[in-house]
């Protein structure tokens, strides 16, 4: 297949509020091509060059990338030779040549076969299995799944049928998005003054992702004009606003609106949703609740002897106080994990003390370019070769599908607690190493940096160097005693030792288990989800609970990731489920829907034996993955493709229950 430019077709209809139907014309001269190519990720700009032009000479199957396993860092150029990587570059130098003299300025749209056959090669021959999870993140694919194929006016246009949204993070965002292409009536309630969620919520020092940030982003909403490598929670915070109005979403959103409680109605099967604004209570009724209140959402505050006491100023990491200034003072961080690993590097040069509270060290990979801009060559490309940037986004996609998940696979015959088998072992070694030239002028910290437990057993942050730096200087000492108590001017600790601190910084993480609280919501039974899940909260997909008809949790228990796979993806997946599963309750005029116990219960066998054959799911393994029961209930431990096809092959004859409608209860709208 090797269609020309002027025989292609241009998309009809784009799901993508990014979507971009002309490019920047190329006017640079052979030598700044070439510089451009020497500086560009080869097999993304070889994909993009092939879609454009139609020439699959550009991509033979000699120069599909390895993509060797990646253990600590991904290798360079999807593990391509040295003499591959020269032969690939003349032939991306001859494509944007041709994009230049032809001045190609327009997306071509594929048809799926063509796009397969590009797929194939950026993923190195192993797309096949996951073709139809892989269409899906392709913006160029003609009728790629993804949308809703429905319309509410065309399956019940006389049903009075509407849906409230809770929360407008990403979760939220989402299901916005879809249920509008649906043409579900729908109304939000975002207890916030803007959208965003948690990265509104959280300001502080530093904040960023730590995930690269194209592979950051909705298959919907494939922005391509990124700041930053890595980036920084404003620039993400953006992009949050920016889909919400050009998605024109915003009108059905109800800000500073906090829902306080809901209750299952039998007899017209509905949710009561009781919501707060300026302090009045206000009973609305929902037919469905899409609760998207996501997992980092109540921040974890620990609690010691003394803290009411104390003179100074406590606050967490995602309730900054920006009307501190820690210029000149004595300051507290309390934990070692994502937001300390950033909030630190941050205050350090500005602070006159830092104590650094720490449980355990964590386990960081190299990341050189953490704070760095993205390269000038990818923001060139994006702007003038058309479509490069969803491609170098599809590509962190496919990179991320199983990323590290082999490294923390445990071997059962494996007897040390450092680590779950030889390969995790070799990752410990290789983090060790760099930890140990990083602290080689202080080799006694070493016992106290280095964690103990596997690699992989928590989140891994990202590396270049910094917290290292910070933890070296004079003014910064890292505290391994645990906290006893609070004094009116500092904090003592277990080994009786006082530390004088002016401000507290909880850098402690979220409730992660505690889905949904503080908001109370009572099924048909009586009885509170809560009291349902009685500290071990469970859901099919993550998305339904078995006595909550008509309730759909996203990016619910067992729906996070470690080593492995794309956020939003997951999110996606749970809200394409949802809105498929209002789709049958409206086809078949029932009232209701809710999966079967047995259905849940065959998931939660299958989730825990996965998390059981993960490193954080051993015992020696203290993370906020598990419960109060001692059970994983935030993390997913297989690949993407489990869960698509989880979320796609739901059969809702056999393992949901659809109830019919009752007489007098939900009313057509022509009555």
């Amino acid at each position: 297949m090797n269609p020309s430019h002027s025989a292609a077709h241009s998309p009809t209809k784009v799901d993508d509020v990014y979507w971009r139907d002309d490019y920047s014309p190329i006017d640079a001269s052979d030598e700044e091509l070439a510089r451009i190519v020497a500086g560009a990720d080869l097999p993304s700009l070889l994909t993009a060059l092939a879609a454009v032009t139609g020439d699959h000479a550009l991509i033979p199957t000699h120069l599909r990338p390895p993509w060797p396993p990646v253990e600590t860092t991904p290798k360079p150029q999807g593990g391509l030779s040295e003499s591959a990587q020269a032969e690939a570059r003349e032939l991306a130098l001859a494509g944007l040549k041709r994009v230049r003299d032809e001045q190609l300025t327009k997306p071509r749209a594929l048809f799926p076969e063509e796009a397969r056959a590009i797929v194939e090669f950026i993923t190195g021959g192993a797309g096949e299995a996951d073709a139809a999870l892989m269409m899906h993140e392709l913006d160029l694919v003609t009728d790629r799944p993804g949308a809703p194929r429905w319309r509410f006016e065309d399956v019940a246009p006389d049903r009075d049928f509407e849906v409230a949204v809770i929360g407008t993070g990403m979760s939220g965002i989402a299901a916005m998005y879809r249920l509008k292409q649906a043409g579900v009536p729908f109304v939000v309630f975002e207890k916030n003054p803007e959208v965003g969620g948690t990265w509104w919520a959280n300001t502080y020092p530093g904040v960023r992702l730590d995930t690269p940030t194209f592979g950051y982003s909705f298959s919907f909403a494939q922005r391509a004009d990124w700041r930053s490598a890595f980036a920084e929670g404003a620039e993400i915070e953006e992009y949050a606003v920016e889909i919400v109005d050009r998605a024109q979403l915003r009108e059905h959103v109800e800000f500073d609106t906090e829902v306080v409680s809901m209750t299952w109605d039998e007899e017209s099967s509905a949710w009561e949703v009781v919501v707060r604004r300026d302090g009045v209570e206000q009973v609305r009724r929902f037919h469905a609740v899409i609760a998207a209140t996501g997992q980092l959402e109540k921040p974890n505050v620990p609690s010691f002897p003394g803290q009411d006491d104390f003179r100074g100023v406590q606050m967490h990491s995602a309730r900054w106080n920006h009307d501190v200034d820690l210029s000149g003072k004595r300051v507290a961080v309390v934990g070692t994990g994502a937001s300390a690993y950033q909030i630190v590097p941050s205050i350090v040069d500005d602070v006159a003390h830092l104590d650094v509270f720490q449980r355990s060290g964590p386990w960081t990979v190299p990341a050189p370019n953490y704070h760095d801009p993205t390269p000038e060559p990818v923001a060139w490309l994006c702007e003038h070769l058309p479509h490069y940037g969803q491609w170098f986004r599809f590509q962190a996609f496919w990179g991320a599908r199983t990323g590290r998940l082999h490294t923390v696979k445990v071997d059962p015959e494996w007897d040390r607690t450092d680590s779950v088998s030889e390969v995790n072992l070799r990752v410990r070694e290789t983090l060790t190493e760099i930890m140990r030239k990083q602290w080689a002028a202080k080799p006694e910290m070493l016992d106290i940096v280095v964690p103990d437990y596997p690699p992989g057993g928590k989140r891994m942050l990202r590396d270049n160097g910094v917290w290292a730096e910070a933890l070296h200087q004079e003014h910064t000492r890292v505290v391994t005693a645990g906290i006893e108590r609070f004094t009116p001017d500092g904090i003592v600790t277990a080994d009786g030792e006082e530390h004088p601190v002016d401000v507290v910084i909880y850098a402690t993480g979220f409730k992660a288990s505690d889905y949904l609280d503080p908001i109370v919501v009572t099924g048909p039974s009586g009885k509170t989800l809560k009291e349902h899940w009685n500290g071990d909260a469970t859901a099919w997909a993550g998305v339904a609970v078995p006595g909550f008809p008509n309730l759909f949790l996203i990016q619910g228990p067992n729906t996070n990731y470690v080593v492995n796979g794309q956020f939003h993806f997951m999110i996606e997946c749970g809200v394409e489920f949802t809105t498929e599963a209002i789709h049958q309750l409206l086809r078949r005029a029932m009232a209701a829907v809710e999966v079967t116990q047995e259905a849940l219960d065959r998931f939660v066998d299958w989730i825990d034996r996965g998390n059981a054959e993960r490193a954080w799911g051993q015992p020696q393994v203290q993370t906020w993955y598990k419960n109060s029961h001692g059970r994983v209930s935030q993390v997913w431990p297989f690949s993407h493709l489990e869960y698509w096809e989880l979320t796609r092959g739901a059969d809702f004859d056999a393992d949901f229950v659809l109830r019919p409608r009752q007489e007098g209860g939900l009313r057509a709208r022509a009555s």
